[in-house]
C-alpha cells in the first residue's frame, strides 16, 4: 500500500466532483482532515438541524462544555457530508449503522453505512477532526501531545517493549514518540472495533518513526501537524486491513 499524502481539508465550500460515487476502491484509503474553528466560523444556525439526526442533536446538547457539543456538531456534520459525497445521498440521508461488536456481539461495533462496503472511521482532538474512508476496515486517531509529565503516567498501559523504548529517550523527545506509538495503537483498536476495550498493551505497534504492522493491520502515520491554521502540535495516525498477515 502506498502511504497516503497529507489529508485533503473539509471545509464548508463543495467537496470536490471526484469524491462523488467514487469511493476508495481496492483497500487504497482516503483521508480529510477538519479545523473544528474554521468549519464552525462559516457554518449557518440551521445547518445542524438540517445535517444531523435527532440522536446526534440530542447528544451534542448534553456536552456540558460548549466547546465539546461543537466539535462533536462539526466532527458528525462533516463525516454526514464526505459519506454523503462518496455515495451520492444528502447528507442528512446517510444512513448509520453499526457493526457487531467482536468481543460481545452486541451492536456497538465499528460505525458503518447501512447497504454499502464503505468502510471509514474518524477521531478528533483539540481543533481537529481527522478522517478516513476505504475498501476495508480502517481506523485512525488524532491526538495532541501531551507534556513528559503526562507520557510517564499513561505509558504504563503501553506494550513492555514500548515502554522500554520511551524509557531509552531523552525525556524530551518522550511526547512525540509517545503520540506516535498511541495514535497508531488507537487507530488499530478503532479499525478491530473493540476501542479500548482490548489492553493496548497486548499488541506492539512501536514508538520510533517507523510503524510496526501488526498481524493484517498496516499502521501509518498521518502528516496533520500544521495542515491548518492552529493545527501544531498534534500527531495521527491510520490502521488499515490488509489481505494478508505481514511477515
Amino acid at each position: 500500500m502506498t502511504p497516503p499524502p497529507a489529508p485533503r481539508i473539509v471545509g464548508r465550500e463543495p467537496l470536490p466532483a471526484a469524491v462523488a460515487g467514487a469511493w476508495p476502491q481496492g483497500g487504497e484509503p482516503e483521508t480529510w482532515l477538519l479545523s473544528v474553528s474554521g468549519y464552525t466560523a462559516t457554518m449557518d444556525a440551521g445547518a445542524p438541524a438540517r445535517i444531523l439526526d435527532a440522536g446526534e442533536r440530542e447528544r451534542a446538547a448534553k456536552f456540558v462544555r460548549a466547546e465539546d457539543g461543537e466539535r462533536y456538531t462539526a466532527a458528525h456534520m462533516g463525516l454526514r457530508e464526505l459519506l454523503g459525497a462518496y455515495l451520492g445521498l444528502a447528507p442528512s440521508d446517510v444512513p448509520f449503522t453499526r457493526e457487531a461488536c467482536p468481543g460481545c456481539g452486541g451492536p456497538h461495533g465499528r460505525p458503518a453505512v447501512s447497504g454499502t462496503p464503505l468502510h471509514f472511521n474518524m477521531s478528533h482532538a483539540g481543533d481537529l477532526v481527522l478522517y478516513a474512508f476505504a475498501g476495508v476496515p480502517v481506523g485512525v486517531d488524532v491526538e495532541k501531545l501531551q507534556p513528559a509529565s503526562v507520557v510517564d503516567q499513561v505509558a504504563e498501559s503501553l506494550h513492555p517493549k514500548e515502554r522500554a523504548e520511551l524509557d531509552a529517550l531523552a525525556r524530551a523527545d518522550r511526547p512525540a514518540a509517545f503520540a506516535r506509538c498511541w495514535t497508531r495503537k488507537e487507530a488499530y483498536l478503532k479499525g478491530l472495533g473493540t476501542g479500548l476495550s482490548r489492553d493496548p498493551a497486548v499488541n506492539y505497534v512501536g514508538t520510533g518513526l517507523t510503524p510496526v504492522p501488526v498481524g493484517p493491520w498496516t499502521m501509518t502515520d498521518i502528516p496533520v501537524d500544521g495542515a491548518v491554521a492552529g493545527g501544531s502540535g498534534y500527531a495521527a495516525a491510520m490502521a488499515l486491513l490488509s489481505s494478508s498477515p505481514h511477515a
